[in-house]
């Protein structure tokens, strides 16, 4: 299978792999919250939780899986408030390797980057078929708690060919078993790290973790997520 395809094949369908993507048994409770659980071969998984007020805790130790969901929004903010009180030491997240995450938040778009070329609409048409009646993204931003902080704002997802930015909302060194509200304006973000005026419609979210290099110890939360105007 050429490189991109597999890339695009396994990225699209989770944020910032390092391994094949697999879907793993969703326990109850996650499933009931609407959320499909899924993994990378040779990474054991976190845990996930679902909560009460759209929240979700995740824990661990050396481990890395994600959960995501399908929505249809447009022109819309993303808010939620997130906690970390134990989590990888900083890393950098612009290069591949050794790139631990407590928390990444990835918006799926169901919209191309205006700059993106024709053998990567046609490579994600493959990639798309291999994935059957999951419809993949075709644009990414990642919001993720974790890194060093002095990565560019937005960067290039390494993993992704082009099709996804990062934006790092709270370093590694962040302090921790403190609340932090967020709210991102997913149309300006797009605008700004795609360069392109038609902003397209969310087609999904996905929240993983990814302490697999450093071994750390994870213990992170998610709460009140929602999309609601600006």
């Amino acid at each position: 299978m050429p490189p991109l395809l597999r890339a695009l094949c396994v990225l699209l369908l989770a944020p910032l792999l390092g391994a094949p993507a697999e879907r793993l048994p969703t326990p109850d409770p996650l499933r009931a919250a609407g959320w499909q659980k899924g993994g990378w071969a040779g990474i054991k998984p976190a845990t996930f939780e679902a909560l009460p007020d759209a929240g979700l805790r995740i824990s661990g130790q050396g481990e890395g899986s994600f959960v995501w969901r399908t929505v249809s929004k447009a022109d819309a903010c993303l808010y939620w408030r997130w906690r970390v009180d134990q989590g990888p030491p900083p890393t950098r997240l612009d290069r591949k390797g050794g790139d631990d995450r407590a928390i990444a938040i990835t918006v799926g778009f169901d919209g191309w980057p205006p700059d993106a070329s024709f053998f990567q609409k046609a490579q994600h048409t493959m990639a798309q078929a291999m994935a059957g009646d999951h419809r993949l993204p075709r644009s990414m931003l990642v919001y993720v708690w974790g890194g060093t902080g002095q990565e560019p704002r937005p960067f290039a997802n390494p993993y992704v060919a082009g099709l996804g930015k990062v934006y790092v909302l709270r370093a590694a060194s962040t302090p921790r078993q403190q609340w932090f509200e967020e709210r991102i304006d997913l149309g300006r973000d797009w605008r700004a790290a795609f360069k392109g005026a038609g902003v397209p419609p969310v087609l999904e979210i996905m929240i993983g973790t990814d302490v697999d290099d450093t071994n750390a110890r994870l213990d992170a939360r998610i709460e009140r997520l929602r999309f609601a105007p600006c």
